[in-house]
């Protein structure tokens, strides 16, 4: 079928003459749908557009895969590794010391520097009994403290006396009083030459010897391998420390060096 209009001859009138008649690709753009043209975008919409890509584009920083925060230990924590470390296994020694089991020492009995709650003179060695403490003082208001058990005769003295002389892994020689009470520790009298020094020796590790001028208090403070005991009052023995604690205190103080018994 064709699209053009015959020709008649006759001469075009009106609106005829003013309307051409339409091209065949004319006719079939009116009759076939047309591709859409977009509009320029609005203002509005570019702002809009603008923002949503940042949006995105903070969206996909914040998915983005971060290392995991690192957070230091907590004061708990650093304690605990100084306790450790303060109380491990000493395997140089003549007689192989292992660590202390922390599980059954109170906290507040470890090795620590505190102000001074003495008073005495620098260099003095203090032993609380009521609290369950040996204090080293230091200079400038500050003492070294360490928990203690007491035995027996560690509550029978107090008073004002000198550390005399101290030996290291020293020989136990049981009072005669106390052979009459436990006849099992003949074998140890002086007699017998006493209780050679190791891990099983009740003065342990290192031992110092308290006396006034020149007379023996029998007062001493040495080491132990009973962490359970530490802080609490025992059936014997003087004042007992840790065996670590007990080295740490021997190397720290002199021959003649001052010790209060409060």
């Amino acid at each position: 079928m064709s699209c053009r209009i015959a020709s008649t001859g006759a001469r075009p009138t009106g609106d005829q003459a003013r309307s051409p008649v339409p091209h065949h690709d004319s006719v079939r753009s009116l009759t076939e749908p047309r591709e859409a043209v977009a509009a320029p975008a609005s203002p509005a919409r570019r702002v809009f557009l603008t923002g949503s890509a940042s949006a995105a584009g903070l969206l996909l920083a914040g998915c983005a895969i971060r290392p995991p925060r690192q957070e230091g230990p907590t004061a708990v924590e650093l304690a605990e590794r100084n306790a450790a470390m303060m109380y491990r296994a000493m395997p140089e020694e003549p007689f192989p010391i292992p660590a202390v089991d922390l599980k059954k020492v109170d906290p507040r009995y470890y090795r620590t520097t505190v102000p001074d709650p003495t008073g005495a003179p620098p260099g003095t060695v203090y032993v609380d009994t009521a609290n369950f403490y040996l204090y080293l003082v230091e200079e400038n208001g500050m003492a070294r403290r360490y928990g203690v058990g007491l035995g027996r005769a560690g509550f029978a003295w107090s008073g004002r006396a000198r550390i005399a002389w101290k030996k290291e892994w020293p020989t136990w020689t049981p009072p005669d009083e106390m052979i009459a009470r436990q006849p099992e520790l003949a074998p140890y009298s002086a007699d017998n030459g006493g209780m050679p020094p190791g891990l099983g020796n009740p003065l342990g590790a290192r031992a110092l010897y308290i006396f006034q001028g020149k007379v023996d208090t029998l007062y001493r403070i040495h080491g132990t391998a009973e962490a359970w005991s530490i802080g609490r009052a025992v059936s014997s023995g003087c004042v007992r420390l840790l065996n670590q604690d007990v080295i740490d205190l021997y190397d720290r103080v002199p021959p003649d060096t001052p010790i209060i018994v409060a």
